[in-house]
């Protein structure tokens, strides 16, 4: 791939002249409204020509483009067959439409990228727009990796265990499948199934004696020998026949198996081999709609409502449904389903393994690119079709069911989380509409382990990819002041947003999420309402509600005094929906703050001393307790003994034996 940006061409570059003209591009972005000072006639013809000037240097070829504002922010990444022709249909104004028009008129430069063909061109696109969230481009806001069933490869008894991330060790994978509870759910039953391990390696190797797995027969214990390795195996031979699709003739052969059993009197076995069909069961009594002819697909169906859109995805591997998942994908309300679905998909299978079939409920433009390109990533053929008949037809039209509901739901929860903000306003006075709300929270046990925590709320409930944590960094704080706490962690949030609101200012989407907050809560009283004060004063913090929620005698009944400035101390009457909002907002900021603080103290817990050494890292800190068993023996050593440990050179044996013990260094 050529992957060398062409040239910015010089502001007087000779006029257009004329290309061949190309349909226009469907636009890819959110609805945004016509600004007269941005997109007025002034200056979409100034955006016309510095788009006509980077035509001139523009390939013929395929490859990937991205239009730029004067502030250097991304706009707009797009592919092409041919960058040329598609730059060339940017150049006549009176054929734009409002959007693309808006989008011209903020061009102040363009790059250009050439590939070997569109189907590089694809994946380019959807790398640069996931790195770069152009706000012109339809975004996939919930790109994370999906969990995974592991059989490890690299152990005498393989483990069964869940998986997220990069698929790098050894072993089976088999998914994806739509959230860790469906995993959870699977995983429990093939334990109840087959009997293999789910504990680590290291717990693998020391135990002594059967565990409690064993004892509620969740687990052979090939550990301490209960079964052969050789008997192990064959359960773990099963397990990948079960999960890769042969799960017919698992069962046969375990009722088979459990007549002969009952027959010779061995009911024992028997019970045993009856529980196991009957996990088997419970595993496939779980995957409803599960297709006869369909082995491996994704089904992708997308529905509209209200310029807004869903897409369900189902999976289906080995004759089985493994879950489904909705997106809510960023997209320009005038967009057509269709189009909203093409740009999803690249981003889609950015980074995930794809199956050898994808059904979708509309036809896509890229579809021949996004064949080539997934075929050739995945080393075999990939089928992308909207099929018209059979049951491939009905897995679609099931998918569109579930997308067409989980939009209704999404919309009926938008608009009761609107009027519950309304009705925070007006309980607390702004006078504005509020679309981000901030709580604050802190979390310690007699001052250790101290941490501050925010939660924020917009329109769409709880946004918890803003949510933020706070270590109290303070020497000099009173091991539990809160108020203490609650100060340095305001001070540290609003002093980083007046250094943004500092820098030069962003033209922001209508559908962006503010950084600001309209209203700020913190929970404490009075001694907290003050300090909260204080802070917003000394930073010149405006344009922000401050309250503060005293805790009535019993939680969540109706008590709590709110401080305002302006305002007596009051309470909300006990059935106003504010108050239940409030009630909601505060106890997930509990909740958040309650299980960060536990998180961190739990990593105390397990904190080694070889972690403080400086220039220790994980591989020496391994052969150390390799070495020497534990971090207490390592602080004990000689430095001969440390000399003499595989692994560990001179220098590091000086570094460690200088940090346990003091040692002369003049």
């Amino acid at each position: 791939m050529n992957t060398t940006p062409k040239d910015h061409p010089a502001p007087d570059a000779p006029p257009f002249d004329g290309p061949e003209e190309e349909e226009d591009e469907a636009f890819l972005g959110v609805e945004l409204d016509l600004a007269e000072e941005d997109s007025g006639p002034a200056s979409l013809a100034r955006g016309a020509a510095v788009v006509k000037s980077f035509w001139r240097h523009a390939p013929n070829g395929p490859g990937v483009y991205r239009m730029f504002a004067a502030d250097g922010e991304v706009l707009y990444v797009g592919k092409a067959r041919s960058i040329k022709k598609r730059v060339a249909s940017y150049t006549t104004p009176e054929r734009l439409s409002v959007r693309i028009a808006r989008m011209v008129a903020q061009t102040a430069s363009m790059v250009f990228v050439s590939t070997e063909s569109e189907a590089e061109a694809l994946l380019l696109e959807a790398n640069f727009i996931k790195q770069m969230k152009p706000r012109y481009n339809v975004l996939l806001r919930d790109d994370k990796s999906f969990p995974y069933i592991l059989i490890t490869g690299d152990h005498e008894a393989p483990q069964l265990a869940k998986h997220r991330g990069a698929r790098t060790g050894k072993g089976d994978y088999f998914g994806p499948f739509a959230s860790a509870g469906a995993v959870h759910r699977t995983l429990n039953a093939l334990q109840r199934a087959f009997l293999l391990r789910t504990c680590s390696d290291s717990y693998y190797a020391n135990r002594t004696r059967p565990c409690l797995l064993y004892q509620i027969k969740r687990c052979s214990a090939p550990c301490t020998g209960e079964i052969s390795l050789e008997e192990y195996r064959g359960l773990v031979g099963e397990t990948r026949d079960f999960l890769s699709g042969r799960s017919r003739s698992i069962r046969h052969r375990l009722a088979r198996e459990m007549e002969e059993a009952s027959e010779a009197l061995a009911f024992e076995k028997a019970a045993r081999l009856r529980d196991r069909i009957s996990a088997l069961s419970a595993i496939q009594g779980e995957q409803n709609i599960n297709p006869r002819s369909v082995p491996e697909a994704d089904v992708f169906a997308i529905a509209e409502e209200a310029g807004h859109f869903c897409i369900e995805v189902f999976f289906f591997r080995t004759y089985q449904n493994w879950g489904n998942r909705a997106y809510f994908p960023r997209a320009d309300r005038s967009l057509g389903a269709a189009e909203v679905l093409d740009a999803f998909l690249a981003q889609f299978y950015l980074e995930r393994p794809t199956p050898r079939l994808v059904l979708l409920s509309h036809n896509i433009e890229s579809h021949d690119a996004l064949c080539e390109a997934l075929s050739v990533r995945a080393g075999h053929r990939i089928a992308i079709g909207s099929p018209s008949r059979g049951e491939k037809k009905e897995l679609v039209e099931n998918a569109l069911r579930n997308a067409r509901e989980a939009l209704s739901r999404k919309l009926a929860d938008a608009a009761t989380q609107e009027k519950l903000l309304g009705a925070l306003a007006a309980a607390f006075g702004v006078d504005h509409p509020i679309r981000r709300v901030e709580v604050y929270d802190n979390s310690h046990i007699m001052g250790t382990n101290a941490i501050g925590a925010m939660i924020v709320a917009g329109a769409e409930g709880f946004v918890k990819g803003q949510y933020r944590t706070f270590n109290i960094k303070s020497r000099t704080l009173t091991p539990g002041d809160d108020t203490a706490m609650m100060r340095e962690v305001l001070g540290r949030r609003f002093q980083r947003l007046a250094r943004q609101e500092g820098g030069e200012p962003e033209a922001e989407a209508v559908d962006s999420f503010p950084e600001k907050p309209d209203l700020v809560f913190v929970d404490g009283g009075r001694g907290q309402f003050e300090v909260a004060r204080q802070i917003f004063a000394e930073l010149g913090v405006e344009g922000v509600r401050l309250a503060a929620i005293a805790k009535g005698p019993d939680r969540n009944a109706g008590r709590e005094t709110f401080f305002v400035e302006g305002r007596e101390p009051f309470r909300l009457a006990p059935r106003d929906p504010a108050l239940y909002f409030v009630q909601r907002l505060r106890d997930e900021a509990h909740r958040f703050a309650i299980g960060t603080h536990r998180a961190k103290r739990k990593r105390e817990f397990v904190k080694s001393p070889l972690d403080e050494i400086p220039g220790i890292g994980p591989a020496r800190k391994r052969a150390l307790l390799h070495a020497f068993g534990t971090a207490k023996d390592v602080a004990g050593a000689a430095l001969a003994d440390l000399e003499k440990a595989p692994g560990v050179n001179a220098a590091t044996a000086k570094l460690v034996y200088e940090f346990f013990h003091e040692v002369d260094r003049n």
